[in-house]
């Protein structure tokens, strides 16, 4: 895949943004529209196999249809398209546009305490970036298309 497609994937900060599960044409989108549709009415089973298959687990079938209703409904096109979603407190669009880079490790500033993420993604945004500017974004994104971003 060509670096330009690559950037479409991958936001600034090096997270996988098409393996989000906000992403709009991602997997885990596109998996929960599926099973959304495949479980159809399954509400009124659920309640009857409680008791039909003596399984207690079929009483969580509203929070999961709830988890399942929100994992279809939210719709972003990515962090180069449009502010995060999920992160409200991310700086690293703004940042990277500022300094004219395609991601952080690019920025002679890297790394830097300006992204708002919390310790864990900030940890992770810096890994991520340390391996882009070792081997490459295009053999980095050949490393972890296929893996799960969580």
């Amino acid at each position: 895949m060509n670096y330009e497609l690559i950037k479409e994937r991958l936001a600034p900060c090096g997270l996988h943004c098409g393996k989000c599960f906000a992403f709009e044409d991602g997997e885990i989108k596109n998996h929960s529209r599926q099973l959304k549709i495949s479980l159809g009415n399954f509400d009124v089973y659920a309640a009857r196999f409680v008791e039909l298959l003596n399984e207690p687990a079929f009483k969580n079938y509203p929070a999961f249809k709830a988890m399942l209703e929100y994992l279809t409904t939210e719709g972003c096109k990515g962090c180069r398209q449009e502010k995060c979603k999920l992160f409200s407190n991310c700086k690293v669009r703004d940042c990277h546009e500022q300094q004219g880079v395609d991601f952080c490790f690019q920025c002679s500033q890297f790394p830097c305490n300006n992204t708002g993420f919390d310790a864990h993604l900030h940890k992770r945004s810096v890994d991520i970036n340390l391996r882009m500017k070792e081997i490459g974004v295009e053999k980095y994104y050949e490393e972890v298309k296929d893996l799960p971003r969580y």
